[in-house]
């Protein structure tokens, strides 16, 4: 059995449709939506709607952890448009591409950036979507959490620590555990670029300690310190930045 896994596709559609080649299954691990590039800062909702100079500047903010400043420049960047219209549509846009690109089976589930509520409308038959729930892939049961926690950046899928600990917890016992955030390992959630730890799950660390799948395959972060660690018998593995690398990451049994 292979599988291949992606997780930050962050508008790759093009990689994305040939992600699955060779592959008895695909599976995703959120973040399809590309709203700003921090390597590019030319790709996205963002740059498309503002230019590339306002991207810079909200790069700069972010990554110096300026939120106020960056919420400052947003408001005033979307003064008197519609905001919620005018990222829908784009939205929408992206995910027509995205979904239209998956291979048949693919099993996804929600990054931070994405917005669930729109999923439904364009996943095609040979798409199962999953959140806090399992899916037996081969002889194997995966569980899949999607989405992230609670921010300063206040991305479209963030969740209170406790719905995200049910989450976790209605899967019980797996033998491959996904997720979009890591578990809360400060090796697994440090970006070496970003220069700042993201948030990982306490939950998802809980989980693998008592329940120790073979692997916790997750994305998220970029650049992290460690791509892999192992907690007991469990191989925690960060998937990699689909939109960076276009390669899928391969789990063959």
């Amino acid at each position: 059995m292979r599988v291949h896994v992606v997780s930050d596709v962050h508008g790759a559609s093009e990689a994305l449709a040939r992600a699955g080649e060779g592959a008895d299954a695909l599976v995703c691990l959120g973040d399809l939506v590309l709203f700003l590039d921090y390597g590019d800062h030319s790709r996205g909702i963002f740059p498309d709607l503002f230019g590339v100079e306002n991207a810079d500047r909200m790069v700069e903010l972010r990554t110096a952890r300026r939120f106020d400043e960056a919420r400052e420049l947003d408001r005033e960047l979307w003064k008197g448009l519609d905001r919620g219209t005018l990222i829908e549509a784009a939205v929408r846009r992206q995910y027509a591409e995205l979904f239209a690109a998956f291979p048949t089976p693919t099993y996804a589930t929600y990054g931070n950036v994405d917005i669930p509520g729109l999923w439904g409308q364009y996943a095609q038959p040979g798409t199962t979507v999953l959140d806090g729930a399992t899916a037996r892939i081969g002889d194997r049961l995966f569980g899949f959490a999607g989405g992230g926690l609670r921010t300063p950046m206040r991305t479209p899928y963030e969740v209170d620590d406790a719905d995200y600990a049910a989450k976790v917890a209605a899967l019980g016992r797996v033998d491959v555990l996904c997720s979009h955030i890591p578990p809360a390992v400060p090796e697994l959630c440090y970006d070496t670029t970003a220069r700042r730890f993201e948030r990982g799950s306490e939950a998802l660390l809980d989980a693998i300690r008592a329940t120790q799948p073979k692997y916790a395959l997750f994305g998220h972060v970029h650049q992290p310190l460690v791509r892999r660690t192992r907690i007991g018998r469990t191989e925690c593995i960060n998937v990699g930045h689909f939109n960076h690398t276009r390669t899928p990451w391969v789990l063959e049994w």
